[in-house]
């Protein structure tokens, strides 16, 4: 630090001794100006860098240390908004704001406990049956890998037989981590405080309306400002609760369909499997991936001919490469879907963050973050570069390659 230095300089000043001598590395290379850097580095420019570089990691920390906390907000914001024109609605016929939170939060605790009795008993049925079912699945799959088994077998006795000493034993010790209902759900006591938080809370946003809208258009200073807040929160609340509803019809129309065909097909527990794919289509990829694998694996323990068996998963597929490819787009339309790599980054990074609870909520999150930067000028860069990519930006590429 120079001498001249004073004691009122900012944390963010840069620390340049700008009587340091500075020589080329090389002979006849430019002699570096120590003054020219310490000029780029005080800029607005570099420190607007760094200060959203550590403000991203802060909240990267915060979203993943304070999970508990932040997912049922999360989860509560959603359902907010999936069903605030319901709300709406029954405020347009006299029914009160609270009046009218407490039929949808009741409607919706009767649905989700009307659907968890009728499939308690099918699930009650293969739970019991689980361990000779995934038996009887494995024989079946060793039958059909024995080609493969055969090949990693003398890839072994290769290896052995070119290895000089065998390695000494090792004692293992097996951790043993959570199991996949815990994976899911955590503890019994954080599922249950965290669902009926969501329940609570959601009750508060829907009973509370417009409220936070009318605080915000209060503390605006100008017309101009209050207007556009406005302007943003309608459109983006319409839009929002319009793929919500739209992505929800659209799995809830998938399961019945694939429950429908694997009726006809003989699987038993078709109801079951169609609420699982209803489940597991909000996660996009993963999910879809997941339903294949336990439909094939269940379907091989369900009949005995292999080919009866692949119909299973392959009517999966059939039908959901329908959905992804024709229902979806249609439905929801260019501007709410998201490009297949934004999607995949963004399903990573809240795996990473929240678990398989993030997986579920990743497609919402992305959706609302992407309407958001859609209604916000400043924004609109990053929704543009979420969304998928329309006929004419394809014909600018040509014409510029």
């Amino acid at each position: 630090m120079s001498a001249g230095t004073t004691n009122d300089r900012s944390v963010l000043d840069p620390d340049v001794d700008d009587q340091a001598q500075a020589t080329p590395v090389e002979p006849g290379a430019p002699t570096p100006d120590i003054s020219k850097t310490a000029s780029a580095i005080g800029t607005v420019h570099a420190r607007s860098i760094g200060i959203t570089v550590l403000t991203i990691l802060a909240l990267v920390y915060t979203l993943s240390n304070a999970r508990d906390f932040l997912l049922p907000i999360v989860m509560a914001l959603l359902l907010d908004l999936l069903f605030s024109p319901i709300v709406r609605a029954l405020t347009r016929i006299g029914i009160g704001a609270p009046l009218g939170a407490a039929i949808v939060v009741v409607g919706l605790l009767a649905l989700v406990g009307f659907g968890a009795y009728e499939l308690s008993t099918p699930v009650e049925r293969w739970v019991t049956e689980a361990p000779a079912t995934l038996a009887r699945a494995e024989a079946r799959i060793k039958k059909l890998t024995k080609p493969l088994e055969r090949v990693r077998r003398t890839a072994e006795q290769v290896e052995t037989a070119t290895s000089t000493a065998a390695p000494p034993k090792t004692t293992e010790v097996v951790v043993r981590g959570p199991g996949i209902v815990a994976r899911v759900f955590g503890t019994t006591q954080r599922f249950v405080a965290g669902a009926l938080e969501v329940v609570i809370l959601l009750y508060f946003l829907l009973a509370a309306g417009d409220l936070f809208l009318q605080k915000l258009v209060k503390v605006l200073p100008r017309l101009g400002d209050k207007r556009t807040a406005v302007q943003i929160a309608r459109k983006a609340e319409s839009s929002i609760s319009t793929y919500l509803v739209t992505a929800l019809a659209v799995n809830v129309g998938e399961g019945i369909l694939v429950a429908v065909v694997l009726y006809f097909l003989g699987m038993p527990n078709p109801a079951l499997w169609g609420a699982v794919v209803a489940l597991l289509e909000f996660v996009p990829y993963l999910g879809a991936v997941t339903i294949i694998l336990v439909l094939g694996v269940a379907a091989l323990t369900a009949f005995d001919s292999v080919t009866h068996a692949l119909l299973i998963p392959a009517a999966f597929l059939a039908i959901n490469t329908v959905q992804a490819n024709v229902v979806s787009p249609l439905l929801l339309s260019r501007r709410l879907t998201l490009n297949p790599v934004a999607l995949f980054v963004g399903l990573a990074f809240w795996w990473w963050v929240w678990g398989i609870p993030g997986a579920f909520v990743a497609v919402p999150l992305m959706a609302t973050f992407k309407i958001f930067c859609d209604h916000i000028d400043s924004l609109a860069p990053i929704g543009e570069f979420l969304g998928q990519r329309d006929d004419v930006e394809r014909r600018e590429t040509v014409r510029l390659g």
